[in-house]
């Protein structure tokens, strides 16, 4: 083959519950897996489109076959080359280019017969323990999750809802395991951040991420001047050139590779954060175990992790890293290290 090939299937994913956040729910997902094909060897990716960021499968689609077209006479061995081409596909659209460079770093990690973490010198004896995600819920159901959870150490709770007490109180009815919250810019003022915040802080919290709108940055910022706890930006941070303004108003930054638009845009990012004195979280969508595993190859870089999309999903169509008791394990496959069930 003397060009390569890029082919794409959308998968609905089935979650084991309803997934439910301060600005909607889901019972499922439909996220795209991209083959990129070159010299006999096939990288794959995932994208998973998210409504916040307008994006649909059928826009990720739309990625994709514009990108069959553009990229076809780049060769993927020359990924920064190939990845700056992705990028130029046009405005936004990141998780279909998440995709395409996802796929694109598998070619590279299986052409050099290295696994990712391995190719860009990282330890996989230096992954960190990553949270596992329990969504806004009834209080029964939420006491449910937290027992299916018992073998993880930390745990992130969704809030930003009129019943943020009453689930905190669920979630301490079962265990006092320390908590990361996640208000995902349910918290419209910053009196009502603050308090909540204070409240938190006596809840065996360890940070309180994205607590209020994105626009709302100066108030953010009031607030990370007056807050007990750390402050995690999320939805207010998408890709490496909006790090800068947010060091007054955070003290971290959550880095998704859905939102980056790919995993060597998040490995810029961390860095980035790194030298402006920023934590780094490492995040992630609903995503089946390809999606996660390219994410946890960068895992051994950053101080916290929220890696556990494909443990959200009953029929998750790979393997490949493994959690034992939190800890993300990664294996020696080459490439992002998946393969399919």
């Amino acid at each position: 083959m003397n060009h390569t090939e890029i082919s794409y299937e959308v998968r609905r994913l089935e979650l084991k519950h309803s997934w439910n956040l301060s600005r909607g729910s889901w019972d499922f997902k439909e996220n795209v897996i991209v083959r990129l094909t070159r010299d006999g060897i096939s990288g794959w990716g995932e994208a998973a489109p998210n409504s916040r960021y307008d994006e649909t499968p059928e826009s990720t689609v739309a990625v994709m076959e514009k990108a069959a077209e553009v990229l076809a006479d780049f060769h993927p061995a020359e990924y920064v080359r190939f990845g700056e081409a992705i990028q130029q596909l046009g405005d936004g659209q990141t998780a279909a280019k998440a995709a395409l460079d996802m796929a694109l770093m598998d070619w590279v990690g299986k052409s050099f017969k290295s696994p990712l973490h391995r190719f860009w010198g990282l330890s996989a004896a230096e992954t960190p323990i990553t949270t596992l995600t329990i969504g806004i819920d009834t209080p029964e159901v939420i006491r449910e999750k937290v027992n299916e959870a018992k073998d993880f150490p930390i745990l992130k709770i969704k809030l930003g809802s009129q019943d943020d007490r009453e689930i905190i109180a669920a979630v301490r009815a079962v265990t006092d395991k320390p908590l990361c919250v996640d208000a995902n810019e349910g918290w419209k003022d910053r009196e009502t951040a603050l308090r909540n915040i204070e409240w938190l802080a006596g809840e065996n919290v360890v940070f309180v991420e994205q607590p209020m709108p994105a626009a709302m940055l100066d108030d953010i910022a009031w607030v990370r001047q007056r807050a007990s706890l750390p402050l995690i930006a999320d939805e207010s941070v998408k890709q490496g050139s909006e790090i800068p303004q947010l060091a007054a108003a955070f003290d971290g930054i959550n880095i998704k590779v859905m939102k980056a638009g790919g995993l060597q845009e998040a490995l810029r990012m961390i860095w980035m954060a790194k030298t402006l004195g920023l934590k780094v979280m490492l995040g992630c969508m609903v995503e089946t175990s390809l999606g996660i595993s390219a994410a946890a190859a960068l895992s051994p870089l950053v101080d916290y992790a929220d890696l556990d999309g494909h443990l959200l999903i009953k029929n998750d169509p790979y393997r490949g890293i493994a959690i034992d008791a939190g800890k993300i394990v990664l294996n020696d496959m080459f490439g992002v290290g998946v393969v399919e069930r």
